[in-house]
C-alpha cells in the first residue's frame, strides 16, 4: 500500500485515481509516500526520508522547496493548464472591467438602496460617469502563449472582434498549433507593447521577471493602456503602476492580486485571487495531481515535473530500476560499470537530465540483489534508487 499526505482539502476525484486497494490517503499520515498540496507552505517542513514525491494540485510552486526536494530525491510535479480555462475565463471579465467601468458601476449602484421611486431617475442621471468603450476591434497583446494565454488569444480574436497579437519566445509545438489562425505572433515583447489597448501577462514569477512590469515597459506602451495581470501580484512594480495610472499613461489595472498599495488606488480592479476558484478548475487539478502521482509511485513515469526530467514509460516488462542523480561527468558509465561489475544484465536503458538532475531507467530480467543495490547506491551523485517488478 501507498501512504499519501494531503495537507489541504482535495477533491474527492482523486480516488479515481487512487484506488483503495493500492493507496491510503489522510492528512494525518505521518510517513508518507507522497504527499497532495494545493498551497499550503512547505519550506519548514522536514521530510521523511521514504517520501517519493510532492504534487502539487496547481502551476504554482512558490509553496514548495523545489532544491532540497531534488537533493533528497522527491520528484514535484505540477498541473500545468488544469485551471487553464477558468482564468482564462476570468480575465475576459477582466478584460470587459478594463475596457467599462463595470466594478465602479456596481458599488455606485448600491448607494442608491433606499431611494425608492427615484432610483430609475438617478441611474439615467448618473450612468454617464461609467461610460466606457467596446473591446471590438481594438488590439490585445498577450504575453506568454502557455496553456491559459493561448485560450485568451483564441477567444479574444475568435469570438470578441480583437485584432490579437502575442509573444512567447519559448511557445511550445503543441501550443502553437493550438493558436488561431488570426493571432500574430509578434517578434519581440516590445512590438506587443506599442501595438495593444489591452495587454495581458502570462508569465513565471522568477528573478528576471519579478517587478518587470514597471515603467519602463509602460514607457512603450500606447497612451492609456490597460493592464491585465493574472498571473502573479509580484511581477508589477506598484510604485510605478500607480504613478502610470496617475499620470494617464496607464488607463486601466486589473489584477487578482490585492495588496495594500493598490487597493482602492482610482482605475485599479482588485479581484480577490478567484482565478482557479472553480469546483471544474479544482477537481482537475486534483485528478491530474493523483495521476502523475501514481504513475510515479508504480512505474516511475515523470510527466509534469518541475526538478526532474520528463519520463514517459509504461509498466515494468520485468524488473525496472530507477535511478535519481546528478547531472555530472561519467555517471552513466559509473553505473554500467559498477552494475556490471554485480553481474547485473542491463537490457535496456535510458537516461534523460533537466539541468543538475539526471534520470537513468535500467530494464532487467532478474531484481539485482540487496548487495549489488547498495554498490549503486553509493557511487559519487546518487540520490535515490528505486525498483519495479511486473508482478
Amino acid at each position: 500500500m501507498y501512504k499519501i499526505q494531503t495537507l489541504n482539502a482535495i477533491s474527492d476525484v482523486i480516488y479515481t485515481q487512487l484506488s483503495a486497494d493500492k493507496y491510503t490517503v489522510s492528512k494525518d499520515e505521518p510517513v508518507p509516500d507522497a504527499i497532495l498540496v494545493r498551497s499550503a507552505a512547505m519550506h519548514d517542513m522536514e521530510f521523511n526520508k521514504e517520501l517519493l514525491a510532492i504534487g502539487r494540485a496547481g502551476a504554482g510552486v512558490n509553496n514548495i522547496p523545489i532544491d532540497r526536494c531534488s537533493k533528497e530525491g522527491i520528484v514535484v510535479f505540477n498541473t500545468p493548464g488544469a485551471n487553464a480555462n477558468a482564468v482564462a475565463e476570468l480575465v475576459i471579465s477582466g478584460m470587459m472591467m478594463c475596457g467599462r467601468k463595470i466594478a465602479e458601476a456596481l458599488d455606485w449602484v448600491k448607494t442608491l438602496k433606499g431611494k425608492g421611486d427615484e432610483v430609475a431617475k438617478l441611474v439615467e442621471k448618473g450612468k454617464s460617469q461609467f461610460v466606457g468603450a467596446e473591446v471590438r476591434g481594438k488590439t490585445l497583446g498577450v504575453i506568454g502563449l502557455g496553456a491559459i494565454g493561448s485560450i485568451v488569444a483564441n477567444a479574444a480574436s475568435r469570438g470578441l472582434g480583437m485584432n490579437v497579437i502575442g509573444y512567447d519566445p519559448g511557445i511550445s509545438v503543441e501550443r502553437a498549433w493550438s493558436l488561431s489562425t488570426s493571432v500574430h505572433r509578434a517578434a519581440s515583447e516590445d512590438e506587443v507593447l506599442a501595438q495593444a489597448d489591452f495587454i495581458t501577462f502570462h508569465i513565471p514569477l522568477n528573478d528576471s521577471t519579478r517587478g518587470s512590469i514597471n515603467a519602463e515597459k509602460f514607457a512603450k506602451m500606447k497612451d492609456g493602456a490597460c493592464i491585465m495581470n493574472f498571473a502573479r501580484g509580484e511581477l508589477v512594480n506598484n510604485d510605478d503602476m500607480l504613478a502610470a495610472l496617475a499620470s494617464g499613461k496607464i488607463g486601466r489595472y486589473v489584477t487578482d492580486f490585492p495588496n495594500d498599495a493598490i487597493i482602492g488606488a482610482e482605475n485599479v480592479v482588485c479581484i480577490p485571487h478567484l482565478g482557479a476558484s472553480t469546483p471544474e478548475s479544482e477537481d482537475n487539478c486534483a485528478t491530474m495531481a493523483a495521476a502523475e502521482i501514481r504513475d510515479y509511485l508504480e512505474n516511475g513515469s515523470i510527466h509534469n515535473s518541475v526538478n526532474y526530467p520528463e519520463l514517459q514509460l509504461g509498466e515494468p516488462e520485468a524488473v525496472r530500476v530507477l535511478v535519481l542523480h546528478e547531472n555530472i561527468p561519467n555517471m552513466i558509465s559509473n553505473i554500467t560499470a559498477a552494475a556490471a561489475k554485480e553481474g547485473i544484465n542491463i537490457e535496456n536503458m535510458v537516461n534523460k537530465s533537466r539541468k543538475d538532475m539526471s534520470v537513468t531507467v535500467m530494464e532487467m530480467t532478474e531484481l539485482p540483489s540487496v548487495h549489488a543495490l547498495q554498490t549503486l547506491q553509493e557511487l559519487q551523485g546518487i540520490i535515490r534508487i528505486r525498483t519495479f517488478t511486473k508482478f
